[in-house]
């Protein structure tokens, strides 16, 4: 299947591992011209070698992506280099402090907020106007299913929920310009470093199967893989009809029909 994005320029935050990883890989192999961005040299070194065996026009950026002042100096780097930003992939986000009501303080949730919507709304800000101007863009959201449905934290709940309505609201104000924006909620996704497989080093397999076998009907924990190919797919010519949607890869986790 031919998506239609082949010398596209993509920008996929929080890409040296993990989900990131995957949808800058998943975006090479379309011939995407990607830029993948961490703060660890070492770790992007590796990314950026084995993605430039699929394609080399790949580049690799060593940034904190939650330094706001920098994301600017980061977009004309980008512009510079391969053109202007066809296809945004915002995946940097995480937890702050694992609490409820009564343990969260105001500065936590700030923190919390800052990490998982402050680069996301600026990146977004940053690159619309090329896209506006061309008639043409892809924002992808990787979001969570905590931010659909009770789990987690209250602070990374919240945000989560929160990118869920930013997304809507900026897909449906700029559908019109033919930017589509979505986002895409994964399940427990385990990959090197983490979390998920921190919770299966740290428990007992009895505590991981049965976690298992009450939250994952599919029957295991899922992988990085389907989320970069659905997010490739939601950057291609083929989603022409699809915006302002958040979609589910959580191996039948949530439990809401809407």
């Amino acid at each position: 299947m031919n998506l239609g994005i082949k010398n596209k320029t993509a920008l996929v935050t929080g890409s040296s591992r993990g989900i990131g990883k995957s949808c800058a890989i998943s975006l090479s192999k379309e011939g995407a011209n990607v830029v993948i961005c961490g703060r660890d040299k070492k770790t992007l070194t590796e990314s950026l070698s084995e993605l430039k065996n699929i394609n080399e026009n790949t580049k690799g950026i060593v940034c904190d992506i939650t330094d706001e002042n920098g994301l600017s100096n980061v977009v004309s780097e980008i512009n510079d280099k391969l053109g202007n930003i066809d296809i945004l992939v915002n995946n940097v986000g995480g937890s702050v402090k694992k609490e409820g009501i009564e343990g969260t303080d105001i500065s936590d949730m700030n923190k919390a907020f800052d990490l998982n919507l402050t680069p996301t709304i600026k990146l977004m800000q940053l690159v619309i106007p090329n896209m506006k101007s061309q008639r043409w863009g892809r924002i992808i959201n990787i979001s969570s299913v905590y931010g659909r449905e009770l789990g987690g934290n209250l602070s990374y709940m919240t945000a989560k929920a929160a990118l869920n309505s930013i997304t809507k609201h900026s897909a449906i104000d700029l559908a019109k310009h033919g930017i589509l924006i979505n986002a895409v909620a994964p399940g427990p996704v385990s990959h090197p470093g983490g979390s998920w497989e921190k919770f299966q080093n740290q428990n007992s397999s009895e505590v991981v199967q049965n976690f298992i076998d009450e939250n994952l009907p599919i029957g295991k924990f899922g992988w990085p893989e389907p989320i970069g190919d659905l997010v490739t797919f939601l950057a291609s010519e083929n989603s022409g009809f699809l915006t302002g949607t958040c979609i589910n890869v959580d191996g039948g986790w949530s439990r809401s029909i809407n």
